[in-house]
């Protein structure tokens, strides 16, 4: 029995006989008998008795009745849907974000986004950069945020904020009082660093380089929120994103410019054969207020 067998079927339950069921469905009474003939023959098994042109369902046909009602509600809330689609009354949004964005700014950002687009339902998830370029360039997301992009000929890319690394430390730390930080000063001295497989962590080590300086780290971490809360236990100075020393929730953390200056763009992106979605450009209306609240607030960071 497909759908709309069903449906005639479930019709004639309700009505008990053919001519109320065809004038439900906007049917002829012929067309509704044969279709009741054509289920029977289908099934092998009769569904109605008819005494005095009425139909009384047997026990087979009040259970196929029963079991079916679940796909009828099912319809009737995709229709729904489909209606709000059509009307912009509800609409979806999926975003991928790296940690020192998706804990921070993104998620401050969903909070007020949430409140005044409540017929949006969005997804989220906090992934590291590869996996975030890969899931917006596959379709899975529709935006994604990141630090330190670099090259992405697949994606259309925005700037958000042209950013630099900070250095971070406890406030008893012997740099905690310089106004900032360079390779040389972290020279001899314990130091969290980042994963040389992270863009971050590249970037961090051609400072070094460019200041004759070798990359000598006591511990190595993939993500700047792990430096910072390693850095706020003690052990040790870490050159880390602007973003991530207030998402990491280590609030005893003093942070100072990183010197030379060591870019670490924030940026959004999405694929680049597709058109942005119209929840995406309000989300990103929304981030950058938040950004304009939060910018002034960092360390060492220029206006985007």
């Amino acid at each position: 029995m497909n759908l709309r067998q069903l449906e005639i079927f479930r019709a004639v339950m309700r009505c008990q006989t053919t001519m109320g069921a065809a004038a439900t469905l906007s049917m002829s009474q012929p067309a509704v008998s044969n279709a009741l003939k054509q289920m029977e023959s289908q099934i092998g098994f009769p569904l109605f008795e008819r005494i005095n042109n009425r139909l009384f369902p047997t026990d087979a046909a009040r259970m196929i009745y029963e079991d079916s009602e679940p796909l009828f509600a099912i319809h009737a809330a995709l229709e729904m849907r489909v209606r709000d689609l059509r009307d912009d009354k509800v609409s979806r949004l999926r975003i991928l974000a790296t940690p020192p964005l998706g804990h921070g700014v993104v998620a401050q950002t969903m909070v007020h986004f949430a409140a005044s687009h409540p017929h949006v339902r969005v997804g989220f998830d906090v992934r590291p950069l590869k996996d975030v370029i890969e899931g917006v360039e596959s379709g899975a997301a529709d935006i994604g945020f990141g630090l330190a992009l670099g090259d992405a000929p697949t994606l259309k890319v925005q700037s958000l904020h042209a950013g630099a690394m900070v250095c971070v430390c406890r406030p008893d730390h012997r740099l905690a009082r310089e106004h900032i930080v360079t390779p040389q000063m972290l020279r001899n001295q314990s130091f969290v660093g980042l994963d040389g497989e992270t863009r971050m962590g590249q970037t961090v080590r051609e400072a070094f380089a460019a200041e004759g300086v070798p990359y000598v780290a006591g511990v190595e971490v993939r993500y700047c929120g792990t430096a910072c809360v390693l850095a706020a236990a003690g052990l040790g100075a870490a050159v880390v994103d602007p973003f991530s020393p207030a998402a990491s929730g280590q609030t005893g953390l003093v942070v100072i410019p990183f010197a030379p200056r060591t870019p670490c763009p924030a940026s959004v992106f999405w694929p680049g054969l597709r058109r942005q979605p119209v929840a995406a450009s309000r989300f990103l209306e929304a981030l950058h207020g938040t950004l304009a609240r939060t910018v002034p607030t960092l360390v060492g960071q220029a206006a985007a």
